[in-house]
């Protein structure tokens, strides 16, 4: 058996168990959702009045649906596949959004320091004294629902902590002496900043987006649920559910599958943005 193998098996021997299984869930959602259109029985938009409300296991016309039907007949498992595509969707390009402007203004804050550090920081601190997700309400409301735009109101309300982090740590980097040479070198402050610092920050950034995104995956649903995220006829887990409250003592289903990915996709990222964390960070581990 080669070094190669034997390295990897070891270092597999390290991974906790629990790691190993949200990682196979994580994974299992993430590939459905993107063969959705693949792996999914039916059209998730397709009415059928005679089959609504329909339980699981419920077989029509030769089609069999696997966890009901909602109260327009539509294939609940067919919209709970694509509505894993739109939480996904929204969640990363809410992500790189907030990660993008939060990063840039936190190392501009902390090597340029001085007024701009003084006014950058001031307006995080006015961004985190405001709850995200009232301010995202605010802001749908204003703007209108939307996928696009629900992208950028969870992006630009979700960028101070990217901010705090990123200045935090251009701070002690921009000490250092390999920084200082590529100053004496005549290295520009954009070269610098995102050829040598970014790269020595990547780590504590990585490690707040995965803790984000569980978040931005619970916001979106959150503002699909009270009517201002993804709209009908598109699926999303929270307007599925927002749907099903009405039905919930004749119809729980249309409530509880989608509730119950939702909660495993949450879970199963935020046990590994931990153990993430635990990785690149030696001093956050327990011994």
């Amino acid at each position: 058996m080669s070094t190669a193998v034997l390295a990897l098996r070891q270092r597999l021997r390290r991974v906790p168990l629990s790691v190993i299984v949200v990682s196979i869930i994580f994974l299992v959602i993430v590939l459905l959702a993107i063969f959705a259109p693949w792996v999914a029985p039916a059209d998730p938009n397709r009415q059928n009045l005679l089959g609504r409300l329909k339980p699981p296991g419920f077989e029509m016309r030769g089609i069999t649906y696997w966890l009901g039907t909602d109260d327009l007949g539509r294939d609940l498992l067919s919209r709970t596949l694509y509505g894993a595509g739109v939480s996904l969707s929204v969640a990363v390009l809410s992500v790189v959004v907030s990660s993008l402007v939060g990063v840039t203004l936190g190392m501009i804050a902390g090597w340029f320091r001085g007024k701009i550090e003084i006014l950058i920081m001031r307006l995080v601190d006015i961004m985190m004294s405001i709850p995200a997700i009232l301010l995202a309400v605010l802001t749908v409301a204003v703007l209108g629902p939307g996928f696009l735009k629900l992208v950028l109101v969870l992006g630009l309300t979700r960028w101070p902590r990217y901010t705090r982090v990123a200045y935090a740590q251009t701070l002690q980097v921009a000490n250092l002496p390999f920084i200082k040479a590529s100053e004496l070198a005549g290295a520009g402050a954009a070269r610098i900043l995102f050829h040598h610092i970014l790269p020595n920050i990547a780590g504590p950034v990585l490690i707040v987006a995965t803790a984000e995104f569980g978040l931005m995956i619970l916001m979106e649903a959150g503002l699909s649920f009270l009517g201002l995220g993804i709209q009908p006829p598109a699926s999303s887990w929270g307007s599925i559910m927002s749907v099903g409250r009405q039905y919930l003592e004749r119809a729980w289903w249309i409530v509880a599958f989608p509730g119950l990915c939702l909660f495993l996709l949450v879970f199963s990222v935020n046990v590994l943005g931990d153990w993430l964390r635990d990785q690149l960070d030696p001093r956050s581990r327990t011994r």
